[in-house]
């Protein structure tokens, strides 16, 4: 039967179907023929060309099947990262809008089965963060473009620049609170002795009504007593006074010595900070959901590293080797007395041993044991700086 001529009726009314998204089960994507009902199908499967197509395939059949699982991911990710970004979206929704496109590749012709196999194996290639929920998978894409991580960076480090100054200020201003309020205390008044010349004196009292600063005045003076003075007391109450003062003032400069000694290693420590904390031969713990219950919060030492932000973890109980992001990992904290090796900050890629942990602040206080700075006691250094060392 030929073809009908241009303008009939029925060549319309053909057009207008093949504009429309037809069954997925009678689509060859060898052929990349869309076929209308089964009997169209069935006519295409037993025809020449499609034979053809079968032997080529049949010689080369995972070749074939690489190609067009490869398409097809590429796809669903340049859709999702153009579309929706690093926003959290249910992963069938991106596959309709996928699909929607006339010719994409159907998954029919990749190696995955169904959806949910084919989200899983995003999940292990640390290609998006996916997490299964009630109403289904949800996928998130994560941007490795070397431009988008160099504006992430930048924007991080002008927040941390901002934050650092505004704690810079705040730093100034207490230290200016605790110096007035230090020369404050030094220019306080010093209760004085009463002394009453004869006892034939009247004593009289001024009941006139005073201004609010002399009241105040007044309620800070001590009670005295009615003794006359002592010359001893007095040379021993302005010696004392005179001491104390001296060891304010001592107090004072050793206090702002020390703040400038923990403002000058606080800019160290924020100079050598880097966004990538990934160390060979660590021990980590694995956060992440995405791979099951089963792999949720195992530790396992790296072994290699595959680039800044990813690395190969073999896990202690299974003796699994998996490809990990450092988004899906943390630091492991040992046991007080054993070896860590700082991962991040002025101290980096040494090795030390923890001396103490603070649980409320978070931090711990660890002995370098090599290096130039051999027998040096870091104090107040973070968790996340600091990670157990495997030994065999």
């Amino acid at each position: 039967m030929g073809k009908h001529e241009v303008g009939t009726p029925k060549y319309i009314a053909n057009k207008i179907k093949a504009k429309g998204l037809q069954k997925l089960r009678w689509y060859c994507q060898m052929c990349q023929k869309q076929c209308r009902d089964e009997n169209g199908f069935k006519c295409h499967m037993t025809s020449e060309s499609h034979q053809r197509q079968l032997l080529l395939f049949a010689d080369n059949a995972s070749k074939y099947l690489s190609e067009f699982s490869k398409e097809f991911a590429d796809g669903y990710l340049e859709l999702l990262r153009r579309q929706f970004g690093t926003k959290r979206v249910p992963a069938n929704r991106v596959y309709q809008d996928y699909i929607a496109w006339r010719e994409h590749i159907h998954m029919n012709a990749t190696q995955w089965e169904t959806l949910t196999e084919f989200v899983k194996w995003l999940g292990r290639e640390g290609k998006c963060v996916v997490d299964e929920t009630e109403k289904g998978w949800f996928v998130t894409y994560i941007d490795r473009d070397p431009a988008t991580i160099a504006l992430q960076e930048a924007m991080a480090k002008k927040e941390k620049m901002d934050r650092d100054d505004q704690d810079r200020m705040m730093q100034f201003l207490e230290k200016q609170i605790e110096r007035g309020k230090g020369v404050g205390a030094s220019h306080d008044h010093v209760a004085t002795e009463l002394v009453r010349p004869s006892e034939s004196e009247q004593i009289r009292l001024n009941i006139a009504l005073k201004k609010k600063e002399e009241d105040e005045k007044a309620k800070r003076l001590a009670p005295t007593e009615f003794k006359l003075p002592s010359s001893k007391k007095m040379f021993s109450s302005s010696a004392s006074t005179s001491g104390s003062i001296r060891d304010k003032g001592e107090k004072r400069k050793a206090s702002a010595l020390d703040d400038i000694i923990k403002e000058e290693e606080n800019r160290k420590e924020n100079a050598h900070r880097k966004p990538n904390w990934l160390t060979e031969n660590i021990v980590v713990k694995v956060m992440t959901k995405s791979l099951g219950d089963k792999y949720y919060k195992q530790k396992g030492v790296v072994i290699t590293l595959k680039d800044k932000f990813s690395a190969v973890v073999r896990l202690f109980d299974s003796n699994v080797k998996l490809k990990l992001d450092q988004a899906h990992l943390e630091t492991v904290i040992p046991a007080i007395g054993r070896q860590v090796l700082i991962v991040n900050g002025a101290y980096r890629g040494n090795t030390a041993t923890l001396e103490k942990l603070d649980t409320d602040k978070f931090c711990a206080t660890v002995k370098i044991d090599s290096g130039p700075l051999n027998g040096r006691v870091i104090p107040n250094i973070e968790y996340e700086d600091i990670s157990k060392l495997h030994s065999e």
